[in-house]
């Protein structure tokens, strides 16, 4: 079976750096908040061309976190997309505010900025943009609405490590953004791990605190927090494949255009990514129209290819978020779910294995 991810090979191409890092750590005797977080911390900033990181347990408790920093709590709302993973709304849930769901580009499968406005009322607190698949939102439009009905942006950047809008790096385009680092993304840890990116020093020192039990030293409790840290293993692991990101990337997108060039002619819809965006294609993801998704991706397991499809049923029509949601329509979302299937995508990916799941996909299709 051509698996749909391999974290094998990628270890095995880092190896000895990999090794040596998590030993300096053993070795150290440190393993919570300490020096390769710090390191960490600093060097994604740099990357990022932003000016604070704080590392912090996971994408889901960086996404909770800055909304909780932000004072979004009872009552309030936050525009956001039900295509994610559902980390995105239950962060906004967890913090006892409401998310509103907007329906989402078809083009490019992130929010559809013309339909944020008609949603902000006198309770919405915040816009949170997608950026999905490694796709970035459209940022210009939605700064601009934020800044008009005053209110926060919080980027979901946890599938657009690297990606960038009009070359400015997503994750610096709101006033703060949240990473996920699972083992999978493109900048991933070998465990849970999480990021908190913004230009704000006052941010970054609260959420500082907030993810370390609301202390500013130890055993002095500003306000009530929780434990959300990054464990120096991972952050010993991120430090040697941030160096490979850039490169890692390119290989993605090498490996989508050679996707594209070979099903153009097929009747199926494929990525698409903006003039001013560098999509960095976490994931490859396909539509199948006319109801034959299911099937092709059986037919591709039958030959021993496999794929996943993220995510079939769309946050609004969850058991858990019915009452969340009032009944909202969203045809977009709906129709994309029941059409999107993910390609196997990833670095390492051989070319006689891209070529199996190319002529797999058309032999299903022909």
């Amino acid at each position: 079976m051509l698996s749909f991810f391999d974290l094998q090979k990628e270890y095995a191409r880092l190896q000895r750096d990999i090794d040596n890092a998590v030993e300096r750590v053993l070795k150290s005797g440190w393993f919570v908040l300490g020096r390769e977080v710090e390191a960490f911390e600093e060097e994604f900033a740099a990357y990022l061309g932003g000016k604070r990181v704080i590392g912090v347990n996971s994408g889901s408790d960086a996404l909770f976190l800055v909304l909780k920093a932000f004072d979004i709590g009872c009552d309030d709302e936050v525009i956001t997309v039900s295509h994610t993973f559902i980390s995105t709304a239950d962060a906004i849930v967890r913090n006892g505010a409401r998310p509103v769901f907007a329906d989402i580009d078809l083009e490019t499968c992130c929010i559809d900025v013309d339909q944020i406005e008609d949603r902000i009322t006198s309770k919405t607190k915040a816009i949170l943009p997608v950026h999905l698949y490694g796709h970035p939102a459209d940022m210009d439009a939605i700064t601009k609405l934020a800044k008009k009905h005053d209110l926060r942006v919080i980027e979901d950047a946890c599938q657009a490590h690297g990606a960038t809008w009009h070359d400015q790096k997503a994750g610096t385009l709101g006033d703060a953004s949240c990473f996920s680092f699972y083992p999978t993304k493109n900048l991933g840890a070998y465990g849970d791990a999480g990021a908190i990116s913004t230009n704000d020093d006052q941010l970054a020192d609260k959420l500082k605190m907030m993810r370390n039990y609301g202390q500013p030293e130890k055993y002095v409790h500003q306000f009530v927090g929780v434990n959300s840290r990054m464990d120096e293993v991972q952050a010993a692991v991120l430090r040697v494949k941030l160096k490979a990101l850039d490169a890692c990337n390119n290989q993605r997108r090498e490996i989508a255009q050679y996707y594209t060039e070979q099903l153009s002619d097929l009747d199926i819809i494929l990525p698409q990514s903006k003039d001013n965006v560098r999509h960095v294609f976490h994931q490859y993801v396909i539509r199948v129209p006319g109801g034959h998704r299911d099937r092709l991706q059986q037919q591709l397991a039958e030959m021993g290819i496999a794929t996943q499809i993220h995510s079939p049923i769309p946050i609004h029509l969850q058991p858990a978020y019915c009452s969340q949601a009032n009944g909202v329509s969203l045809p977009h979302t709906e129709k994309i779910c029941k059409e999107i299937l993910s390609l196997p995508i990833y670095p390492g990916l051989e070319k006689d294995d891209i070529d199996q799941v190319i002529k797999g996909v058309r032999q299903c299709l022909s």
